[in-house]
């Protein structure tokens, strides 16, 4: 069981690091257990990054109804909006399970490296987009929140890091961008979530304690301790520098990326 103990050293950093910069652990749980996975005897199966990625937003799933309660209380969640887009992320989210499902594993290697560093870069240099609109309705939206389902579900990280600057972009306010997108986590997360159940169940070489592609020792071993110290990150925040912490993780998102890309 020593083993075990890496995923839950993963939650308490995951944790730390989503209290602190309001960003889903998605980004770095996802090739942290493409690195741990071989290390506990799971090399031979060839769904290491499903696994990946499914136990990812599975994680995400629990995560988010921690942060929805908080966001709720302090009222920063925008319903009305999260009941307007929530139907396309859902959809969306069923699709990119079937797409992750269809590709090979190391198609969806790369395509996670390229999309992380590219959100490092963001992260690292660009600025906040200027609110230079109004928030799309029906249609568009919709659209959106399709598209939103689909690649958080890809990547295992859920859609935050997508819907965030586009709500800002279409001016609402900072506090209630990062409330309403915490809230979207939880339907893209749990459809997904779903998703990678039913097109992983019945795959042959999965590991024993697998449900689909959702490995549930990690599972467990991620989300217990992240639940505790998300909230120690998130009362660190206002006592470290933002900006600096942000260049650090970002600096991080690279170099991960960028294994992904090359192994």
């Amino acid at each position: 069981m020593i083993e075990y103990s890496v995923f839950i050293l993963l939650g308490i950093f995951s944790g730390l690091i989503a209290g602190l910069l309001g960003i889903g652990g998605g980004l770095i749980v996802v090739p942290v257990l493409l690195f741990l996975f071989p290390l506990i005897g799971l090399g031979d199966s060839p769904h290491l990054v499903h696994l990946a990625i499914g136990t990812s937003l599975a994680t995400i799933l629990f995560s988010s109804m921690a942060s929805i309660y908080t966001h709720h209380k302090n009222k920063g969640v925008l319903w009305d909006v999260f009941i307007r887009i929530a139907p396309g992320i859902v959809i969306g989210s069923i699709l990119g399970s079937t797409i992750a499902h269809l590709l090979p594993g190391e198609i969806l290697k790369k395509v996670f490296g390229v999309l992380e560093i590219l959100i490092a870069l963001q992260m690292a240099f660009g600025r906040n987009p200027a609110p230079t609109r109004t928030l799309p309705s029906g249609v568009p939206l919709s659209f959106f929140g399709v598209s939103v389902g689909a690649v958080g579900t890809i990547m295992g990280m859920g859609g935050g890091a997508l819907t965030t600057p586009f709500f800002m972009w279409c001016n609402v306010a900072a506090r209630n961008a990062m409330a309403t997108s915490a809230a979207i986590g939880l339907p893209n997360a749990l459809a997904g979530a779903i998703g990678y159940i039913v097109t992983g169940w019945g795959q042959p070489d999965l590991p024993s304690w697998s449900i689909g592609y959702i490995y549930l020792p990690a599972l467990l071993g991620i989300v217990i301790p992240s639940l505790f110290f998300a909230p120690i990150g998130a009362t660190l925040t206002h006592r470290l520098p933002a900006k600096l912490l942000k260049r650090f993780f970002a600096i991080m998102l690279v170099l991960l990326g960028l294994n992904m890309l090359i192994h």
